[in-house]
């Protein structure tokens, strides 16, 4: 079983970071550039790439 830490190993941000990009994304069917608006709100500066990439 992979801990969380192995799931975001070699990740640009911290885990609770994409977790809860992830939760808005699914809960509220937000797109890439209104969680990358959200993102900026709270002092972190991304692309919506950034979200896409596997």
């Amino acid at each position: 079983m992979e801990t969380e830490l192995d799931l975001f190993k070699w990740k640009q941000y911290e885990s609770e970071v994409i977790l809860l990009t992830v939760r808005w994304y699914l809960k509220y069917s937000l797109s890439y550039h209104d969680l990358v608006e959200m993102m900026e709100e709270r002092e972190l500066h991304m692309a919506h790439t950034t979200i896409t990439d596997p």
